[in-house]
């Protein structure tokens, strides 16, 4: 079908696979907890509903309608019976201070909030009254002195008037504001139209094998702009989403839902790894062995290329006795894994592609709708350590000094209320300069090499690309998380939460004991361990860009703890300031360099 606003998806799904299967969410019944289903037809009767219930409210199109929840079927409903009205849903995420909330519902204007549980409209209920277009709140979970979304639906809409507030709609309406979580400053507001998603959907569509009736684990939040393409991009190709109960459950999700695809970002899959990892560490005799020969094979996999007949013969081997658990682990029927928002370890994709799992890199910003670029299923369609080829129907082309330049039909409308902001980063011709530094590979796959805001110079006037030497160090199993430093410095430094599960293992191989996270970054055995591994990585880059320092933290970088952004990016400048000490200890006497 040939759809033009986002709703339109809906309706024909609705009318094609009614009874399919769409979305499914975990509940508590006396009998414990068990999946329930909605199904296309299901989620048109909400959406109508929640249209019904924005027009008895007296929201217009255009009016501005706030969506604030984990990832749940009521989600979807408010998302969908907003676009039929022509209003504007702000999605937000669950984990931001009510500060961020009252600047976005200040900023945005506002008329209604749609929350999910009681921790969030705890801290939304303060708002009414300090944001002065805010009319009301409605919760998805029952709670005491809330109006109860479920209780407050109309029982019967009025279908005459719903289809007539949807012909009203045009593909070039605004159909979502979209706040960029930013690493400083006040967040801004992505304005994107029903046609630069629809468009987005459109060229994904013809480059994933998505498979009608396949079912998808959800678990990355719904208000960020690649797991809501996602979304729209199933319900486009009528797959059966399902929703995890959360972070720590996915595991478990995986084995009950047995996906053909899913989307996450490169932390989830890291943390996967490690705890194959850790299984592997803890095995003996003959079946450690294997498991370790196994990944040493696995490494020296590489895509598209026969390395010969011994090396298939050994890599089926590996596939049967190790890799096998590996994909039974992801559910044992996932086809592949779409992965974005971050840069991926390229050995962690070395090794997935060598156990059969495909990992698929791409590339994109909110301001973009969001996709930019991927990899593709064909293994000669695909190159690890790059983010793959643009999609159909955008353009990518480099600045003079590396920044990547896109062009498209889903290229946002602008910053909202901010045209100055606009104007900075899409020029005269219509390219959108996304701040972001690129090369490209073989002359068809786009590599990230960092952020533009990010490069810095050392003393000697040497530029430094942070994120390419962080990727590097990452490499090494006993590095869970970095940060280089040394703007204006003689050298490159770099603040380090090493992977304790690793290193812990190691400790009791070598007869060191460790009882806590203190004592690892504190251990001199645990530091010559680290300092080696980056002597080791270090060789791969020029003096200058080579660490020189670097400090133990034992705390993880986290969302909860502010150095995360809740896409898993790293805030440099809060990391910088709460490890400020270490930081100059380390440029104190700059004369004393540790390797």
């Amino acid at each position: 079908m040939d759809y033009k606003r986002l709703f339109d998806i809906l309706e024909n799904q609705s009318t094609e696979k009614g009874d399919f299967p769409f979305l499914s969410t975990k509940i508590t019944t006396p009998e414990g907890k068990i999946w329930k289903t909605y199904t296309f037809k299901d989620t048109q009767q909400y959406a109508n509903r929640i249209t019904q219930l924005l027009m008895n409210l007296g929201i217009k199109r255009d009016d501005k309608i706030a969506l604030i929840a984990n990832n749940r079927p009521e989600w979807n409903f408010v998302d969908l019976g907003c676009l039929q009205l022509g209003a504007v849903d702000v999605p937000m995420y669950p984990t931001i201070a009510e500060k961020d909330y009252e600047f976005i519902f200040n900023d945005a204007g506002i008329k209604y909030a749609f929350v999910g549980d009681e921790a969030i409209y705890k801290k939304v209920l303060p708002l009414v009254g300090r944001v002065s277009s805010l009319k009301g709140i409605y919760t998805f979970d029952k709670i005491e002195g809330a109006n109860n979304l479920e209780e407050s639906l109309p029982t019967a809409v009025d279908l005459a008037a719903i289809t007539a507030s949807k012909a009203q709609v045009n593909e070039d309406d605004l159909a979502t504001i979209i706040y960029t979580s930013g690493t400083t400053g006040n967040p801004k507001g992505v304005m994107l139209t029903h046609k630069n998603i629809v468009s987005n959907i459109t060229s994904v569509k013809e480059v994933t094998p998505f498979m009608a009736g396949a079912k998808s684990l959800s678990f990355l939040p719904l208000c960020h702009s690649f797991e809501r393409l996602s979304y729209y991009a199933y319900l486009s190709k009528g797959i059966h989403i399902h929703y995890a109960e959360n972070l720590e459950t996915i595991a478990e999700n995986l084995k009950e839902v047995r996906p053909y695809c899913f989307t996450t970002v490169p932390r989830l899959l890291e943390k996967v790894y490690e705890r194959i990892m850790e299984r592997g560490n803890a095995l003996e005799g003959f079946k450690r062995k294997l498991f370790f020969w196994s990944i040493d094979l696995g490494l020296k996999y590489e895509l598209g290329k026969d390395l010969g007949g011994w090396y298939k013969f050994k890599l089926g081997i590996a596939r049967k006795l190790v890799f096998s658990k590996w994909l039974e682990a992801l559910g044992g029927e996932v086809q592949f894994i779409v992965t974005g928002a971050a840069p991926m370890q390229p050995r962690l994709i070395k090794l997935f592609s060598a156990a059969g799992v495909i990992v698929l890199e791409g590339y994109g910003l909110t301001e973009t709708s969001p996709v930019l670029c991927a990899n593709r299923i064909e293994e000669k369609d695909r190159a690890i350590g790059t983010v793959g080829m643009p999609i159909p129907h955008v353009t990518i082309k480099l600045a003079d000094d590396g920044e990547i330049l896109a062009k498209g039909p889903n290229i946002m409308k602008g910053y909202y209320n901010r045209p100055d902001l606009t104007a900075e980063v899409i020029d005269a011709e219509g390219w959108f300069h996304t701040g972001d530094i690129g090369e490209w590979v073989d002359g068809k796959f786009l590599k990230i090499t960092d952020r533009k805001k990010e490069l810095f110079k050392t003393s000697g006037g040497k530029y430094i690309a942070p994120q390419v030497i962080e990727n590097k160090m990452k490499e090494s199993r006993y590095i869970e998380q970095i940060m280089v430093v040394g703007e204006s410095e003689r050298f490159v430094s770099a603040l380090i939460v090493p992977s304790f599960m690793n290193l812990k293992d190691w400790a009791k191989e070598n007869g060191v004991t460790l009882t806590d996270n203190k004592q690892v970054v504190d251990n001199s055995k645990i530091k010559d361990l680290i300092n080696s591994e980056i002597d080791r990585l270090n060789k791969d880059f020029g003096k200058w860009e080579q660490i020189k320092k670097f400090t133990l933290l034992s705390d993880e970088w986290t969302i909860e703890g502010g150095e995360l952004t809740p896409t898993l990016k790293l805030k440099r400048k809060a990391v910088m300031e709460r490890n400020k000490k270490y930081v100059e200890e380390m440029y104190r006497n700059a004369a004393e360099i540790m390797h």
